[in-house]
């Protein structure tokens, strides 16, 4: 999985994504609920709605749904490379207490910060992306 621009998906590609997508954060052991507030799909999205995610239905086609989507992708891209041989080895990280993060897990903290904590976590895992970021800001001062 490389960088996803989200907005240049075909209906095809998108509904890939999705699925995708639902079978990393199932990986990650997240609830339903974890799993809306991640995505910041609408507060009372029913659990068959998550059903049809993992099976033919698209993401809802939005700017904060689209920039989730692509930290998570780059999130998974980050821990494919901090863990090249054991694959397994992402998800426990995310579920683990973090010193780095208040002794909270990195789910923990995606879900209770949304996408600051979602871009945090992105950075502390990707050194590429953080420094970008911080070029970038340094570059609005």
């Amino acid at each position: 999985m490389s960088e996803v621009h989200t907005g240049k998906l075909s209906s095809i590609e998108r509904v890939e994504l999705t699925r995708v997508v639902m079978s990393i954060l199932d990986s990650w052991g997240m609830t339903a609920q974890q799993q809306v507030d991640l995505l910041n799909l609408p507060p009372k999205t029913p659990t068959r709605a998550l059903r049809r995610y993992r099976e033919d239905t698209p993401f809802p086609q939005t700017n904060e749904v689209d920039e989730r989507l692509e930290h998570i992708v780059g999130i998974v891209d980050a821990l494919r490379t901090t863990y090249p041989h054991n694959p397994s080895m992402g998800a426990l990280w995310m579920k683990q207490r973090n010193k780095q993060f208040q002794d909270r897990s990195p789910l923990k903290v995606m879900v209770d910060d949304g996408i600051d904590g979602i871009m945090r976590i992105r950075a502390h895992l990707d050194c590429a992306y953080d420094w970008f970021n911080d070029s970038r800001s340094a570059s609005d001062d």
